[in-house]
Parts: C-alpha cells; structure tokens; sequence
C-alpha cells in the first residue's frame, strides 16, 4: 500500500486482551507484522523528504545519545502514520484509563483521537509527535521519556523498519523500571522488521507493600554495532 493511499489500512488481528495482560504482567507488549515490510520501505524512504517534517533533532549535539538522529513530522502526517495513530489510540486509550483508575489518578481518555488531541490543541499543544529515528554504526540513544507539555498519554509505540537480518546489529529497544525506594530493572527487547513495541511513556501500575503504586518507566536504544537502525514512534499526544 502506497503511504498515501486512502485506503484502510491493513493490521494483523490484535489480541488486545493478550495485549493488556502483558501490559500489566511485564510492562510491555509486542505486536508482530503491525507495518508491512513495503510500508517500512517507504517509511525509510521519507526520511529524505525535508518537507515532511516539521523539526530535526541531532542526539549527539542535544547530548541525548549518538551517531543518530530524529525527525518530527510536520501535519498532514503520512496515511500509514495517521491511520496507524489513530487506530492503536481506541484500545490503548482503554488500558490507560483503567491505569488511571488503579492509580487513583484524576485522567480519563476519550475513545476517540480525535477528541484527544482538540484537548491538547486547547492546552497549546498543537505540534505532531510522530517521527522517524536513525542510528548509525555506533548510535544509541540515552534512557528517556517523551512527555513535551502538561497532557501526556500514557502509551506510545515503536516500530522497527529496519531488518535486523540484513540492515544493521545491535540497537536493541531498552526499557528501564523503577518501583519507589527500588533498583531500577532493565530489559532489552531485539525487534524484527515490521514489528512493533508498546510501552509507558513515563510509569505503570504496580503493587507495592501499601497497594498499587507508580512504577517509572524510560526507554532508549542500545548501540549499534553496524549498519544503520531506523524506526518509527508513534506518540499520542502533541507537543507544545
């Protein structure tokens, strides 16, 4: 499918409820085959159309990793990204308002994106989050979260379009959690093309010795060893 096609777009049947489970139990979830590996194709190949994007972040020079470097679309985002956002929203938008509840926090979110992102364009949070990432031989990016203003969704996505077989080694997805008064507890999680990760942007539910308590959460990018590592994040709030 062209990423301009108007088309529906085509996802592998989720098992949201699996999903949510892993959620809960581990801190992350993982979707195989949610971009077609012609779709990461094109993906890769919008990384070279300035126009595109609306913002071009150097992680060396920002000291947030290096050898690599992100771009932030610019609206109209592309179909496949539009489409992809949207659709992940609904079920994720459930799971976060079950979060919120379990921890005794004010937030709910409406079903729609739509609906949340007229939120933070009221909150003058009016630029596109989604973006396309590129490490080279030697690139990482640190631990971190993606928060940009005072609306923040608790979800967000990574998807490699890269091939791990062919395109590069190393760059491992990384995920850090920290419990209150506890070492932190990393994980890293190799990706296959085409594959996506879901996780928190900045903390999950857990239980501690006096109930449910935030977990902190950050992610970044082990270094890669060769070749060049792209991906794509899909970020459901805008930024200020």
């Amino acid at each position: 499918m062209a990423l301009g096609s108007r088309q529906p777009i085509t996802m592998p049947k989720i098992d949201w409820r699996a999903v949510a489970n892993t959620l809960d139990r581990r801190g992350y979830a993982r979707v195989p085959g949610l971009v077609t590996a012609r779709d990461c194709c094109a993906l890769r190949d919008l990384y070279s159309e300035r126009a595109r994007f609306r913002s071009f972040v150097d992680l060396g020079a920002k000291g947030y990793g290096d050898q690599g470097d992100y771009r932030y679309f610019a609206y109209p985002l592309p179909a496949v990204v539009s489409r992809l956002r949207s659709q992940l929203y609904r079920p994720l938008a459930r799971m976060a308002n079950r979060w919120a509840e379990d921890l005794g926090r004010p937030e709910r979110f409406p079903s729609s994106l739509r609906t949340y992102l007229k939120s933070c364009h009221a909150a003058s949070q009016t630029q596109p989050t989604p973006l396309l990432l590129r490490y080279q031989e030697g690139g990482y990016n640190c631990l971190h979260q993606d928060l940009y203003g005072q609306l923040a969704f608790p979800f967000q996505v990574a998807v490699l379009i890269s091939n791990p077989e062919s395109d590069f080694t190393g760059g491992e997805f990384l995920l850090t959690e920290q419990k209150p008064r506890a070492q932190a507890r990393g994980e890293a999680v190799a990706l296959r093309l085409g594959e996506a990760i879901i996780f928190p942007n900045r903390f999950r539910p857990v239980e501690g010795k006096r109930g449910t308590v935030p977990c902190t959460v950050r992610h970044g990018v082990s270094r890669v060893t060769s070749g060049e590592r792209m991906a794509l994040g899909l970020i459901f709030h805008d930024a200020e």
